[in-house]
């Protein structure tokens, strides 16, 4: 398996990987996940791709994308009370669901920390929801602690 940076002709399967994301998150929180949509159309990606601060990168096994990571590089700088840093977030990723649990995501997460190394950031984050129990234990296991949790009450 290569990992590399994204490129236009990948368009496709991003969105067919894309719409697996969010039928996992439709299906744990139909609430607030509307079925049948996108979160990025064609046009959205072609202008990510060309985002040198979001990069995208994309797991190929025998030249068919099986997972990807979308970045984004933040840097905080002049804030009141947080020091200045630079870090990474992974905005998403996904491992096509054929492809679970052969280490795909893994290898996505360490590319994406190794990334993030090179481009001197302090710190990897992202988001979790909480009712992808199977995904937390994934970074967990992958050396990440919470930083911040995110509380609601349905009103």
């Amino acid at each position: 398996m290569k990992i590399r940076a994204a490129k236009k002709y990948d368009i496709p399967d991003l969105l067919r990987l894309l719409r697996q994301v969010l039928t996992v998150h439709h299906n744990g929180r139909p609430d607030l996940f509307k079925a049948q949509t996108e979160k990025y159309s064609e046009k959205d990606l072609e202008i990510l791709l060309k985002d040198k601060s979001k990069p995208i990168f994309v797991a190929v096994e025998e030249r068919k994308v099986v997972g990807y990571v979308f970045c984004v590089l933040r840097r905080l700088e002049n804030n009141s009370i947080m020091t200045d840093i630079l870090t990474l977030h992974i905005d998403d990723l996904c491992v096509d669901e054929a492809m679970r649990g052969k280490g795909v995501g893994t290898q996505l997460y360490e590319y994406a920390k190794q990334f993030a190394k090179a481009q001197g950031c302090y710190n990897l984050t992202l988001n979790v929801w909480a009712l992808n129990e199977n995904v937390k234990r994934f970074y967990e296991k992958s050396g990440m602690l919470p930083q911040k949790i995110g509380m609601e009450a349905i009103l």
